[in-house]
C-alpha cells in the first residue's frame, strides 16, 4: 500500500516546495476529460503524497447526481484509466471523503451563490482556508461566462502576492479560434481576472521529456554548442495519431487539425527547442525566451501559402489491419467537409542562431501509429572520406521522443566489422522507463500540482498564444477562402498526403519514419 504523507513536500530538482490547502473545482465534471485524465491524475497525486493534506475536489456540472453517485462514477473511472492498477482501496477510501459534486448551469447566478455557500462550508470542514483552483473543462464558449459569474460571486479574489488566500483558473485549449478572437477573449477575461491568475494548460508541456528539454539542452555542453545553424541542417517536429476524430465530429468541423494540435502543442515544442538560454529557471524568464522565438518566425505570405504548407484529410483505409471509415463518413461531419485532419508546414526563425534552418512541422489523424517526436538533423561531415560510389553517409539525427516510450536517441555512423570501410548508421537509445525503472507520471499530475503551487512555467502565457495565432491565422484564412478540391487526399493508415513528401523533396530532404 502506498503511504500518504501527512505534510506533502514536492521535490523539484534539489529543492522542495510545500503546497497550500485548497479546493480544486472542475467545471464540466461529467465530461470525458474529467473521468479519463483529471480524476485519475488527482488520485495518483493523493496516492503518492503530492496533494496538500487539507484538500477537496468538487465537480461542477449540469447533470443531477448526488455526491455518492459522483464518487462511484469516479472510482470506476480511476479503475479503468489509472496508470497504476489495481486501485488502492485504502487510498481511495481516504480520497473519496474529499470528493464532492455540485449541480448548476454554468450561467445560473443562483447556482453560483449556492456554490459559494457550499465551498465556505467545505473550507470549515476540511481546513482549505479559502484557496481555490477552478479548472474549466468545458467548451471554450463557456469560459468568459464562468469567469464572469465567479467574479460576480466574489469567488475570484483580486490578485495580490500579499493576500492570505488565492484563486487561480486553469483553462483548457483552444484559447480563441484565430488571432483576433484570442485577443478579444483575453481582453474580456481581463475584466474579471488578472493574467497572473490564468493558467492556460497544454498537457504536452507536462510530459516528462518536454520538461527535460531545458535540462538536456542547457546542462549538456556537447549538444548546446552544436545547437545552431552552423551544425544543424533542419529540424522536424512530428505529432502523429492513429486514431480518428471519434465522437468529436462537431468539434473538429469547427476547429480542424491546425487549431486542435499545431497552434498549441507543436508551436510550444518548437519554441522550447529553439529558445535562447534563460537567465534563470523562473516562469517568466523561460516564457520570455519562448515568446522571442515566436516573434522571430517569418509569417506566411501569398508566395508561401502553397509552397510552405500542405493540408490533408483522411479517407477510408486500414489501421492495425482493420478497415476504418474516412473523415467525411464520421458522425457529425459534413459530406463535403473542407476541414483538415493533417497539416505540414515549413517555418523559418529569423535570428542569428537559426538563420537559414528550416523547421518542418507535421501532424495528423489516422496515421499508421501514435508518435510525437522532435528530430534534430545535423549537417553531413565535410569531405568525402567515407562516401563510396552510389552510397551516401547518413546524417546524424538526435531524436527526442515525447510519446510513447519517452526518451532520447542519437543516430550516428559506425564502420561495419570486416575488411571494408563500409559505414552504417547505429542508434544510441535512452528510455525513461528502462533507465529509471518507472513509468513517468501523467502530464496532468504535474500541471495540476504546479497550479496549486502557483508555478506557471509549464503553462502558456498570453503573448505565447497570441503570437502562435499571429503565425497561423493567415494560413487558416487562406485555406478557408480556397477550398481543397482533392479531399480526401490520403488513406487512413498512410503517412499523409503526397504533397507533404513533396514539401521536403523540393529542399532535398525527406521525412523521418517515426
Amino acid at each position: 500500500m502506498a503511504k500518504i504523507k501527512e505534510h506533502p513536500l514536492e521535490e523539484i530538482g534539489h529543492q522542495q516546495r510545500s503546497l497550500d490547502p485548497c479546493i480544486l473545482v472542475i467545471f464540466g465534471a461529467t465530461g470525458d476529460l474529467t473521468s479519463r485524465k483529471l480524476i485519475p491524475a488527482i488520485y495518483h497525486l493523493k496516492r503518492e503524497g503530492h496533494l496538500p493534506s487539507n484538500f477537496v475536489c468538487v465537480g461542477f456540472a449540469r447533470r443531477e447526481k448526488t455526491h455518492d453517485e459522483f464518487r462511484k462514477e469516479m472510482k470506476e473511472a480511476v479503475s479503468s484509466f489509472s496508470r497504476v492498477k489495481p486501485i488502492d482501496e485504502s487510498v481511495w477510501g481516504s480520497f473519496e471523503k474529499q470528493l464532492y459534486y455540485h449541480v448548476s448551469d454554468f450561467d445560473s447566478r443562483e447556482g453560483y451563490q449556492n456554490f459559494k455557500s457550499f465551498l465556505e462550508k467545505l473550507d470549515l470542514q476540511h481546513g482549505t482556508k479559502g484557496n481555490r483552483v477552478f479548472y474549466l473543462s468545458t467548451q471554450p464558449s463557456y469560459f468568459p461566462k464562468i469567469i464572469q459569474r465567479l467574479n460576480e460571486t466574489n469567488l475570484l479574489y483580486p490578485y495580490s502576492e500579499e493576500s492570505d488566500k488565492w484563486s487561480r483558473v486553469i483553462m483548457e485549449k483552444p484559447f480563441g479560434h484565430s488571432f483576433q478572437s484570442a485577443c478579444d477573449l483575453q481582453q474580456e477575461l481581463l475584466n474579471y481576472i488578472n493574467e497572473k491568475q490564468l493558467y492556460r494548460i497544454d498537457h504536452y508541456l507536462g510530459k516528462e521529456t518536454v520538461q527535460n528539454l531545458l535540462a538536456f539542452r542547457f546542462s549538456n555542453s556537447i549538444f548546446e554548442s552544436l545547437w545552431n545553424n552552423r551544425y544543424i541542417d533542419h529540424i522536424q517536429i512530428t505529432a502523429a495519431e492513429e486514431l480518428g476524430i471519434g465522437t468529436r465530429g462537431k468539434f473538429y468541423e469547427e476547429e480542424g487539425l491546425v487549431r486542435d494540435f499545431m497552434q498549441n502543442h507543436m508551436m510550444q515544442l518548437l519554441s522550447l527547442v529553439a529558445m535562447e538560454t534563460p537567465h534563470n529557471l523562473t516562469a517568466d524568464a523561460i516564457r520570455n525566451e519562448k515568446v522571442k522565438v515566436l516573434e522571430c518566425i517569418s509569417p506566411f505570405s501569398s508566395n508561401t501559402f502553397i509552397t510552405d504548407a500542405v493540408r490533408g484529410q483522411y479517407g477510408k483505409g486500414f489501421i492495425d489491419g482493420k478497415e476504418v471509415i474516412g473523415y467525411r463518413d464520421e458522425e457529425n461531419v459534413a459530406k463535403d467537409s473542407n476541414v483538415e485532419t493533417y497539416a505540414a508546414v515549413k517555418l523559418f526563425i529569423d535570428n542569428w542562431r537559426w538563420d537559414g534552418v528550416p523547421f518542418y512541422l507535421r501532424g495528423g489523424k489516422r496515421l499508421p501509429k501514435r508518435a510525437t517526436e522532435i528530430s534534430i538533423v545535423f549537417k553531413g561531415a565535410p569531405g568525402k572520406l567515407f562516401h563510396l560510389p552510389n552510397t551516401k553517409v547518413e546524417s546524424n539525427v538526435l531524436t527526442i521522443r515525447i510519446q510513447p516510450n519517452e526518451g532520447i536517441s542519437l543516430k550516428m555512423n559506425c564502420k561495419i566489422p570486416g575488411p571494408t570501410n563500409t559505414v552504417q548508421p547505429v542508434k544510441m537509445d535512452f528510455s525513461y522507463g528502462s533507465f529509471f525503472g518507472l513509468t513517468p507520471p501523467e502530464a496532468y499530475e504535474r500541471l495540476i500540482c504546479d497550479c496549486i503551487y502557483g508555478d506557471s512555467t509549464l503553462f502558456a502565457r498570453e503573448d505565447e498564444v497570441i503570437n502562435s495565432w499571429r503565425i497561423l491565422t493567415p494560413l487558416l484564412d487562406f485555406w478557408q477562402e480556397n477550398k481543397e478540391r482533392e479531399f480526401p487526399n490520403y488513406a487512413a493508415g498512410s503517412f499523409g498526403p503526397k504533397g507533404a513528401d513533396e514539401l521536403l523533396q523540393r529542399d532535398g530532404k525527406k521525412w523521418r519514419l517515426v
